[in-house]
C-alpha cells in the first residue's frame, strides 16, 4: 500500500529539514520541492526513495504547478510551504524589487503549490504556510519577512475558507526568530544599522522572549507533524505561534 505525500517546499533549508524528518517520521512519503538538486542534496543522501523524493521545481514560477502535480501519485496530505525570503534589510533600505519579490514568493508560491496538488487533495489534508512572528509584530528592519508573513496570514484565511467544504483545512505555522544561520544574518544586519555585534543583536532579540530563548527549528517539525492528526480539524484556519512567548497582543 502506497503512502500518502506530504509535500514540502523548501525540504531542504534550515527549518525544512526538521519538517521533513517530522513527516517521514509520521509515516508520510515527503516529495521535496526545490530549485535545484543542491537544494535537497543532505536529504536525498540520508532518506531512500520510499521516504523522500526531491523534485526541482521553482516555487517562484507557475511552471511548477505542472510540475507538481506530474510527481504525484498518491493522494496528499499535505502540503507545507517553507520557502525563505532573502534577508534584504528594514524598510528604511529594503530594495522595492526585494518586497515584490517576497510577495512572488510566499503568496504565489503557496497558491501554485495548492494548484499543484488540488486534484489529490483529500478530507482531513492540510495546508500548511511557514510563516513568522514578524509578519504579526511589525519590526521596522525586517520589511520582506513583515510584508511578506503577513499577507500570507490573510492568504490562509482565505485558503481555509475556500478548501473547508471539503474537508480540507488551511493552517499557519508562525515560530519566532529561530536559532539559525538565517537568524544570524538578520542580527549582523541590525548590528551595522546599530553600531553593535551580531551576539550583542542575538542577544537582544533572545530577552524578547518571555522565556529567554530564540524558537528551536526542531519545534516547527513538531507542530507540522501534529497537524496530520484528524483532530487539527478543530485548529481550522488557525495560526500555531511558536514564539516562545514574544506576542503581548491579543489575540
Amino acid at each position: 500500500m502506497s503512502k500518502d505525500i506530504a509535500v514540502v517546499v523548501g525540504a531542504g533549508g534550515e527549518i525544512g529539514q526538521f519538517i521533513t524528518e517530522a513527516l517521514i517520521n509520521a509515516g508520510q512519503l515527503v516529495i521535496g520541492v526545490g530549485r535545484s538538486e543542491a537544494s535537497n542534496a543532505d536529504l536525498t543522501a540520508k532518506f531512500d526513495t520510499d521516504c523522500f523524493r526531491p523534485l526541482i521545481a521553482d516555487i517562484g514560477d507557475d511552471s511548477s504547478i505542472e510540475a507538481i502535480a506530474a510527481a504525484l501519485d498518491a493522494p496528499v496530505s499535505m502540503v507545507v510551504h517553507s520557502a525563505g525570503v532573502p534577508v534584504a534589510g528594514g524598510v528604511k533600505n529594503v530594495a522595492t524589487d526585494a518586497v515584490l519579490n517576497a510577495c512572488n514568493l510566499k503568496i504565489n508560491g503557496f497558491i501554485r503549490l495548492v494548484r499543484g496538488v488540488e486534484g489529490r487533495l483529500r478530507t482531513h489534508s492540510r495546508l500548511v504556510a511557514i510563516g513568522g512572528h514578524y509578519g504579526f509584530e511589525p519590526s521596522p528592519y525586517a520589511a520582506t519577512a513583515g510584508v511578506g508573513n503577513a499577507a500570507l496570514a490573510n492568504l490562509m484565511r482565505q485558503m481555509n475558507w475556500a478548501y473547508g467544504p471539503q474537508g480540507i483545512t488551511a493552517h499557519m505555522v508562525a515560530p519566532g526568530p529561530a536559532d539559525t544561520a538565517r537568524m544570524r544574518r538578520v542580527a549582523d544586519d541590525r548590528a551595522k544599522a546599530a553600531g553593535s555585534t551580531g551576539e550583542a543583536e542575538l542577544e537582544k532579540v533572545r530577552s524578547e522572549s518571555a522565556i529567554g530563548q530564540l524558537t528551536d527549528p526542531k519545534a516547527v517539525g513538531w507542530a507540522c507533524a501534529s497537524l496530520l492528526a484528524p483532530e487539527a480539524d478543530a485548529m481550522a484556519g488557525s495560526t500555531m505561534f511558536l514564539d516562545a512567548g514574544r506576542r503581548k497582543g491579543l489575540p
